[in-house]
């Protein structure tokens, strides 16, 4: 009995101790100013919609210029060290051995070049249009749609100087047999192929593009950074010579493996000049050359072309 009802007392004890607590909390946030803690619950959303991973460590600038570089051969690195992949080729590996004539150790030293002048390039072009404050070391970045048509103007205007660089590089016998035709030694390509290009190819296609698709959308080092690496891989997936099921720039780009894949063949150097995206121009200028994809025998794919009638 006694137990009991010391029992109860604590409990009474206990609600009025819980019941104060609640009543001086109430009155705190009675008293506290609401506008004040909804101008500071968005202030932090804003800064985390805003914080990046290398915020600290690296500045946009820095990222921007060593991200596409290290993201090149993580996946281009990946797809190299997948396993014989017989059945999603789009060539045979005696293809790849007997009609590309440069060893897969100049292709790296290729690439690597290319990679160090456009790393001098991209960080000068951010230095020279760098709008960090210098007091705050913070860039203004604008809102998720303005980025998205940042992106997606960067995209067309990226195709368009590629498609018509590409194309004259074709139809210019001095530039395509000094300068473009080093890209076509892989005519079997693979992934870490995908930047071997002339240094002065490397300049006009990738680096000027990179830089006018830059400039013309008028977004951020940020948002860049995310740009070039989207570029990057959506590149390597173009020349990688696998056509996997699941893929999701099959799924999405017209302008994708089998369609590049066409481009590097003999019968197909005058067509499908377009790249990294759309197929846009190719198809405004009679240049698109359509294509069905077929199974080998012996497995995998083979994109048989099927020329157009007015050609």
């Amino acid at each position: 009995m006694c137990s009991s009802l010391w029992d109860f007392a604590g409990r009474e004890k206990d609600c009025l101790i819980f019941d104060q607590l609640f009543g001086q909390a109430s009155c705190v946030v009675r008293c506290f100013p609401i506008e004040l803690a909804l101008s500071l619950l968005q202030v932090n959303r804003s800064r985390v919609e805003k914080m990046a991973f290398w915020d600290g460590y690296l500045s946009d600038e820095s990222m921007g210029t060593i991200a596409p570089i290290v993201i090149y051969w993580v996946y281009a690195g990946f797809y190299q060290l997948l396993p014989s992949m017989d059945n999603y080729r789009l060539h045979t590996r005696r293809e790849e051995d007997e009609k590309n004539p440069v060893h897969i150790a100049a292709v790296v030293r290729g690439v690597l070049l290319q990679q160090l002048l456009q790393a001098i390039a991209a960080q000068s072009l951010f230095l020279l249009t760098s709008n960090t404050s210098s007091m705050s070391g913070i860039t203004a970045q604008p809102s998720i749609p303005i980025q998205i048509m940042q992106f997606i103007v960067a995209m067309l205007v990226m195709d368009t100087w590629q498609y018509f660089v590409h194309r004259y590089m074709h139809h210019n016998k001095f530039l395509y047999r000094h300068i473009h035709s080093q890209h076509h030694k892989l005519v079997v390509t693979y992934a870490i192929g995908a930047l071997y290009n002339h240094p002065l190819e490397g300049l006009l296609l990738d680096t000027v593009g990179g830089a006018i698709s830059f400039l013309v959308s008028g977004m951020s080092a940020r948002t860049s950074v995310y740009f070039f690496c989207f570029a990057t891989i959506k590149t390597i997936d173009d020349h990688c010579g696998l056509w996997l099921p699941g893929n999701i720039f099959h799924m999405f780009f017209k302008n994708n493996t089998a369609y590049h894949d066409v481009h590097h063949q003999f019968q197909g150097l005058k067509y499908n000049y377009s790249q990294p995206f759309f197929s846009i121009w190719d198809r405004i200028l009679g240049t698109h050359m359509p294509y069905e994809l077929v199974k080998r025998p012996e497995g995998g794919y083979e994109a048989k072309f099927i020329k157009p009638k007015d050609h």
